[in-house]
């Protein structure tokens, strides 16, 4: 057959989704982490791959959707939480900004599955369906065998709960539970994440009523983790707004990287933090590491780093910052501490081999 006619959309799509294919699913396996030291990968919005020296796995946040694909009927549901924060009724224009760097269906072990919270762009059907028929198991503190956890509040467990997870395969976690796992301690915070306090149940006409009512339920609906490793305590902020008690974490915990969901919010809303916040979270928690995530994925809220590095350089020298920010890259690696003073990321540039070999161009200096 000839290209032409053995090509179709299907073709296209197995082709070229994802478009990285295995490439960091193999890195991430073929990863040997040094003594003293946690890698991470940055999975694109605010999904994590942590692995340690002892070789545990856990994904945080990891998600494997997408934003909006068609105008549709242009409105956006009266009851979805961008409605209910600023009662606009036009649709949002959130397209995903960013590639797929993975294949999840290709990854062959993990150790838990964890979620901050339950918004779409924070969980994923296909991880969970993945990890569970396939059958992954890891080893708990007491050296057994157990099927893989998927760690998470209650609104979290319970979407995983309607799409099929088992129910033995469910810890629910609120802030002050720990569980151990290998040689990481999995430490469950307060989130600040007020939109989930607008998220409801319904996102039609019937939404539940919030006006005039004091929202009891943020531990049901999110969290936050410190992660303990060999390597150093990493804070995971999920999709937290800006918040005085990131202080009383950094009192209580010693911090060494911090993650804030960064955005550049339109007007009306306030879903991320700004680089401001970002700044203030840093030093409020005593961390060593600022990185920004979540401003990579959605078109809509596109931010500038740039924005952080400026606003850190003219405030460190008059506030004493003792942390520095790090600007990643998606699907890069990042590893503490023997990264910890790198400010950028840049994926790796290859070759390196050049002159090993005998070139082929016509005399020396053609290039």
């Amino acid at each position: 057959m000839s290209k032409i006619s053995e090509t179709t959309r299907k073709t296209w799509i197995e082709n070229t989704f994802p478009e990285w294919g295995t490439w960091l699913v193999e890195d991430i396996k073929n990863e040997k982490v040094p003594e003293g030291n946690v890698a991470m990968w940055w999975l694109g919005c605010t999904g994590i791959w942590l692995k340690t020296p002892g070789d545990a796995n856990i994904t945080i946040d990891l998600w494997t959707g997408n934003g909006k694909r068609t105008h549709g009927n242009g409105k956006m549901a009266p009851g979805h939480q961008m409605a209910n924060m600023c009662g606009a009724r036009k649709m949002q224009p959130n397209l995903r900004n960013i590639p797929f760097v993975f294949d999840p269906f290709a990854f062959k072990s993990v150790d838990a599955v964890l979620a901050t919270h339950y918004h779409q762009d924070h969980m994923s059907p296909e991880w969970a369906a993945h990890v569970i028929n396939s059958g992954m198991t890891t080893v708990n503190e007491l050296g057994e065998v157990i099927p893989v956890p998927f760690i998470g509040p209650k609104k979290s467990c319970d979407l995983w709960r309607k799409w099929g997870v088992p129910e033995d395969r469910l810890v629910e976690v609120k802030p002050g539970d720990s569980i151990r796992l290998k040689d990481i301690e999995i430490v469950v915070l307060d989130s600040f994440d007020r939109t989930c306090l607008v998220t409801t149940d319904t996102t039609d006409e019937n939404r539940d009523e919030l006006t005039g009512i004091c929202p009891t339920d943020m531990d049901d609906k999110a969290v936050n983790y410190l992660i303990k490793t060999p390597g150093g305590n990493i804070y995971h902020s999920g999709d937290s707004h800006y918040s005085i008690y990131f202080a009383k974490h950094g009192k209580g915990h010693d911090i060494d990287v911090a993650f804030a969901s960064f955005g550049e919010n339109p007007v009306g809303m306030q879903d991320k933090m700004t680089s401001v916040d970002c700044l203030r979270m840093a030093e409020a928690l005593k961390a060593n590491v600022l990185i920004p995530i979540h401003w990579d994925v959605w078109t809509n809220f596109a931010p500038d780093c740039e924005e952080i590095k400026l606003l850190y350089d003219f405030k460190k020298d008059r506030n004493e910052y003792q942390f520095h920010p790090f600007f990643w890259q998606v699907g890069g690696k990042y590893t503490y501490p023997a990264d910890k003073n790198k400010i950028y990321y840049h994926h790796p540039r290859g070759f390196d081999d050049c002159f090993e070999h005998p070139q082929n161009i016509p005399f020396r200096c053609a290039l």
